[in-house]
C-alpha cells in the first residue's frame, strides 16, 4: 500500500466480480482490524441502491448517502460510530435510482465525501458486486483497488471481467486479490496462482496477493448475530486471517 501524503486519507475499494462472495462481511471486519490498530476508519457502504453493511452490523439508520445526494445534508450527520475509531456512512436500500446516478450526481457525492474524508486514516468503500458504473468511479476514485474473490469459477471469471475493464478504461494497472472461503492455504495459493497467470497473460497486470480467508463457521454466526468475527471470536482462523491481511495493508 502507498505512503499516506500529508495524512490525507487511504482510500480503498473493495469490490467483487459476483455477489454473494463475503465482501461486505470481510469489509466490516478489516474496518474493525484497522480500528484496533489505532487507526480511524470510515466504512462507505457503496452499494448506493441495495445497502447491506447497516444490516451486517445491525444498524438502525436514520440516514444515508441518498439525503447527502438529494438534500444536500452533511454527511458527517450521516456517519454512525461502530466502536472508537470505526464509523459507517450508510447508504439506502431498494431505491434503484441511486444505483444509477448522473455523472453530476456523482461528481457531487464525491465533492461531498472528500469533504469529510480528511478526518480519517482510511477509507473503505464496499462496492456493488459487477461492473455497474457507481462500482467503476468509487473505484477509480481509490488509491487501492482489492478484489475479493472465491475458488468459484464464476467469481474468478467476473473478476477477471471487472479487472479488464478498470484496466482498459481507466488505465488501472494494481489490484489486490484476496481470495475468500478457501479450503485450504493452498488452495488460495492456487486460486491467486491462477488469476495472476491469466491477468498477466492477457491484460499485462500483476497483481498483489494480499491474502486468503478460510471457510469459517465463525463468520456465518457473525453475520447471523450481526457483529463483526473479528470482535465476536478474534481467535477464530477467518479473524486470524482478517488481521493479517490489516498488518500488510499497513506494513
Amino acid at each position: 500500500m502507498k505512503e499516506q501524503k500529508n495524512k490525507a486519507p487511504h482510500i480503498v475499494s473493495i469490490s467483487s466480480g459476483k455477489g454473494g462472495v463475503g465482501k461486505t462481511s470481510f469489509t466490516v471486519n478489516l474496518a474493525a482490524a484497522l480500528s484496533k490498530k489505532s487507526k480511524k476508519v470510515l466504512l462507505i457502504d457503496g452499494d448506493l441502491g441495495l445497502a447491506n453493511v447497516d444490516v451486517v452490523l445491525g444498524l438502525n439508520v436514520k440516514h444515508s448517502l441518498r439525503e447527502i445526494v438529494e438534500e444536500d445534508r452533511d454527511p458527517m450527520e450521516t456517519l454512525v460510530e461502530i466502536m472508537p475509531g470505526f464509523f459507517v456512512l450508510p447508504a439506502s436500500s431498494g431505491v434503484p435510482e441511486m444505483a444509477n446516478l448522473s455523472y453530476e450526481e456523482q461528481a457531487f457525492l464525491t465533492n461531498s465525501l472528500e469533504h469529510i474524508t480528511d478526518n480519517f486514516d482510511y477509507v473503505l468503500v464496499d462496492t456493488a458486486a459487477g461492473i455497474g458504473d457507481s462500482v467503476l468511479w468509487f473505484n477509480e476514485w481509490s488509491d487501492t483497488n482489492i478484489i475479493l474473490l472465491t475458488p468459484d469459477p464464476t467469481s474468478m471469471t467476473d473478476a477477471y471481467a471487472l479487472i479488464k475493464v478498470l484496466h482498459t478504461r481507466y488505465e488501472k494497472n494494481e489490484f489486490s486479490l484476496i481470495i475468500n472461503h478457501v479450503k485450504s492455504k493452498k488452495e488460495g495459493n492456487e486460486v491467486f496462482a491462477n488469476m495472476s497467470a491469466v491477468l498477466e497473460n492477457f491484460l499485462g497486470i500483476k497483481p498483489i496477493n494480499r491474502g486468503a480467508i478460510p471457510r469459517d463457521s465463525a463468520v456465518a454466526q457473525a453475520v447471523r448475530n450481526q457483529k463483526p468475527f473479528l470482535i465476536a471470536q478474534p481467535k477464530a482462523r477467518a479473524s486470524l486471517a482478517v488481521n493479517e491481511i490489516c498488518n500488510k495493508l499497513l506494513s
